[in-house]
């Protein structure tokens, strides 16, 4: 929870400065990829999670 908390901090803190950040995070999340094996493995739920948190930081704007 920590890290999520100084990672997003971080992020609106550049986002201010560099509002396209968002939009080429968000174009990134193709690239994006579940670390699990097998049958455990979803890549697309953990692209949710991150555009969630995209989301969450234009909210903000």
């Amino acid at each position: 929870m920590a890290i999520e908390h100084l990672l997003f901090g971080t992020i609106r803190f550049v986002a201010q400065r560099h509002p396209d950040i968002l939009n080429d995070l968000d174009g990134s999340l193709g690239r994006l990829w579940d670390k699990a094996h097998g049958n455990d493995r979803d890549d697309e739920a953990v692209r949710e999670v991150a555009r969630r948190f995209l989301k969450s930081l234009r909210a903000e704007r």
